[in-house]
């Protein structure tokens, strides 16, 4: 056999998303360094050097899309339904009981939506579900924030152990709840959360009680931009949504992980795997976005939206 001859990769919309990205991020550093002189201008006008395709496109596109449209109606494309007409849909199939109904829409709109086997979502899927979430759970919340976007939005969450909060904290400082998960023998991606135990606030408490663990080290770009990276993931909160069960939990981003060879894309505090699925839960299979909240006045902890009426999904 020729040593010149490669194995075959199997190309994917997300190895191709990946690609370009790293592309766009070389070529926009390079644009700074060697002319320096038209970022400027294009800052002056207010416009991001990078986007520069985007504000052509959006005008070429616009205008050829609309006419192709007029005159070529497409025909026979599958689409997802609107939240609401979905929920009416199961509604009267009668398979969303009075009790617990919100959770049940939601599980059955992720059953008729989502793959068995997890894979990265596609875009009309993902901004399918932001609509689904903000309107039926109430949090707003997106697969791509700020232009950050997880390797996948859909995989499996495994349980994580307690992280130490501050130099000489124990097990027990964590409370009476969930101590057999015990504490992990290093510190999260971020080191302590206070230096003093003293300095340990109401919020880095929550924090660590309501943590999440996500894959930053296998982001394409991590080794380029990893002191913005580490900064921006840093207790960014995430909205995480059991498929099997409808149950849902808001958690800050405090440790980078699992380790691919795990079979795993996201981990979970003992308090979160708790919530979304008993004492013995260990393992199951979530969609996980951003949290859309710049005013920080969404909690972290369990989202108990049964307790609300199904809102009428008109808009």
């Amino acid at each position: 056999m020729s040593a010149r001859k490669k194995t075959k990769r199997k190309l994917t919309a997300e190895t191709v998303r990946q690609k370009l990205k790293l592309k766009h991020l070389e070529a926009r550093r390079r644009l700074s360094q060697i002319h320096p002189h038209v970022e400027k201008f294009f800052k002056s006008k207010g416009i991001d050097p990078g986007k520069v395709r985007q504000h052509s496109a959006r005008i070429l596109g616009a205008g050829a899309i609309a006419g192709t449209l007029l005159l070529n109606p497409p025909t026979n494309i599958k689409s997802l339904l609107p939240p609401h007409e979905l929920f009416e849909k199961f509604k009267a199939q009668k398979k969303i009981s009075e009790r617990g109904q919100n959770e049940g829409l939601i599980v059955q709109i992720l059953k008729s939506l989502l793959p068995e086997r997890p894979r990265p979502l596609t875009y009309q899927e993902e901004k399918f579900l932001e609509q689904v979430f903000q309107n039926i759970i109430g949090v707003k919340s997106k697969a791509s924030l700020e232009g950050e976007h997880l390797n996948t939005t859909y995989g499996y969450i495994g349980a994580e152990q307690h992280l130490r909060r501050f130099p000489g904290d124990s097990l027990y400082e964590h409370g009476k709840e969930i101590l057999e998960e015990g504490m992990a023998p290093g510190l999260g991606a971020w080191g302590y959360f206070a230096f003093l135990k003293e300095d340990l606030t109401r919020d880095l408490i929550d924090i660590e009680k309501w943590y999440a663990v996500v894959q930053t080290l296998y982001l394409p770009d991590w080794n380029i931009r990893t002191r913005y990276l580490r900064d921006w993931y840093k207790y960014r909160k995430v909205l995480i949504v059991d498929t099997l069960n409808g149950k849902v939990v808001v958690a800050a981003v405090a440790d980078s992980g699992p380790a691919a060879w795990t079979g795993k894309h996201f981990g979970g505090s003992p308090e979160v795997m708790d919530y979304l699925g008993g004492p013995t839960y260990k393992k199951g299979l979530v969609v996980l976005f951003f949290v859309d909240d710049p005013e920080n006045k969404i909690s972290l902890g369990p989202i108990e939206y049964n307790e609300n009426i199904v809102p009428k999904l008109n808009n």
